[in-house]
């Protein structure tokens, strides 16, 4: 009895052990298995220079879909373009370095438009940010001038008229610093930004033209050398309720710009240091440390939802309870079921909230397996840059119901993978779009492609 009680508990063994390496091994050859494939619609915005986008889109009341394409020459400044999508027709709009007045100046172009774009009063509201870098001690630094060119004059505050297409150049909040972010408080009409590389807070009041530099809030930002480097915030929050604006820095700390007392404070009662978020040195490169990567107010509840870079994690930001909530993992779901973090160091910025104010749209990363075996990544370590190639997944999120849904991998038509994506825009038909970098002949350069409506099954 005693020699086949053992035969039978090594028998159950081994089944146990036989079934653990069958689900193992079919695991990593299908991770993608149970996930659909999306294919997108690409465009040609015929700019042969066109470099990544970081925000830079936006959706106008006239229904068009507004976005910024970037440029990375000194003397190539970024390109502001429109698509309708009722006649799928697209038009270059404007030569940044021209709308802000800079053109035949021979200064570093207006490479980038890093903000995405807000509405007021008929005008698009947006900034520019420079393109032109090179690398020092492992980091981006502003790129010097060449022979008889000037250097790089500073990020502009800008606004384009709907009806009459003029841009008007409201100035430049800080000499020398492009805009990294910026938001406006569309009820107030006053103008919101950080600038870069020393991340000074800045304000402009669009009726009374007044702009205010209220200083830096993360040390000497990503100028800064050793301790005293810190990655800047890439989302100001808007509360339209008492004008308060809330960012983070690279500690942890949220903080809070007050309306009244154009002062700013540190929020007390809670930070970004969370455990799941993961664990960083603020003062290393390469990496958002605790920063909110991109975050939108949800008029319904008043609260602010966002999403924590590297770790790809959901959470809710209530301005009167001062409290974060974290809610979910709102990465792909290879990416929740490998466990690793995405390939894209600094997190995505593709991350908004639909025009029925409840459902979250993102664009995030999922890992490729070849043979079974997921494909690792570069070392990044002071580069905020992709470790390797990706996936990319639309992910949808009913804040109600805390209901997730990973729609799929996003593809082009010819099979390319969409790569480096950190803007989102829907337009009034419930399409996504999104600007991502796409192989054409022996050029890889950064254009406009579509995931259609129908592609996206909110009641699955």
């Amino acid at each position: 009895m005693r020699v086949r009680r053992i035969s039978v508990e090594l028998f159950r063994a081994g089944l146990i052990v036989l079934c653990v390496f069958s689900c193992a091994a079919a695991w990593a050859a299908g991770a993608n298995a149970d996930v659909p494939r999306i294919t997108a619609e690409v465009f040609d915005s015929g700019f042969q220079h066109a470099h990544d986008t970081y925000n830079g889109m936006g959706l106008g009341s006239d229904g068009k879909i507004y976005y910024a394409l970037s440029a990375t020459k000194y003397d190539v400044a970024g390109r502001l373009f429109s698509f309708d999508p009722a006649t799928r027709k697209i038009t270059c709009v404007g030569d940044l370095t021209e709308q802000c007045g800079e053109k035949g100046e021979n200064c570093i172009a207006q490479g980038k438009a890093h903000n995405n774009f807000i509405e007021y009063k008929g005008k698009l509201y947006y900034s520019t940010h420079l393109g032109y870098y090179v690398i020092i001690d492992d980091m981006e630094k502003p790129g010097p001038p060449p022979p008889g060119w000037k250097p790089y004059q500073g990020g502009h505050l800008l606004s384009y008229d709907l009806e009459t297409g003029e841009a008007e150049d409201l100035g430049i909040p800080r000499f020398g610093n492009g805009i990294i972010a910026m938001n406006m408080d569309n009820r107030r009409g006053r103008i919101y930004a950080l600038t870069w590389p020393t991340g000074n807070f800045v304000t402009y009041d669009v009726k009374t033209k007044e702009m205010k530099d209220l200083g830096s809030n993360c040390l000497d930002g990503e100028g800064g050398k050793g301790r005293r480097y810190r990655t800047i915030c890439r989302a100001l929050a808007v509360d339209p309720t008492d004008g308060s604006v809330y960012f983070t820095n690279g500690d942890g700390d949220i903080l809070r710009y007050d309306y009244n007392t154009e002062k700013i404070e540190t929020i007390e009662e809670d930070n970004m240091r969370k455990d799941y978020f993961g664990l960083y040195d603020p003062s290393s490169a390469g990496h958002m440390g605790y920063n909110w990567r991109q975050v939108v107010r949800r008029p319904a509840d008043k609260c602010f939802y966002g999403v924590h870079g590297n770790s790809g994690y959901l959470f809710r930001f209530d301005p009167r309870e001062r409290r974060v909530t974290v809610l979910d993992r709102l990465t792909s779901l290879p990416s929740k079921r490998c466990g690793m973090f995405d390939q894209f160091s600094y997190g995505y910025l593709g991350f908004m909230l639909g025009a029925d104010g409840r459902t979250l749209y993102y664009l995030t990363g999922a890992p490729i397996y070849v043979d079974g075996k997921r494909l690792a990544g570069k070392d990044t370590t002071g580069k905020g840059e992709a470790k390797g190639l990706e996936n990319l997944h639309l992910i949808t999120y009913d804040i109600p119901t805390e209901k997730y849904i990973d729609h799929g991998a996003i593809f082009l038509p010819d099979g390319q993978r969409p790569l480096y994506v950190n803007s989102i825009a829907l337009d009034n038909d419930g399409n996504v779009y999104t600007l991502c970098r796409i192989k054409r002949g022996d050029r890889v350069i950064t254009d406009l492609i579509r995931v259609p409506a129908e592609s996206i099954k909110l009641e699955q």
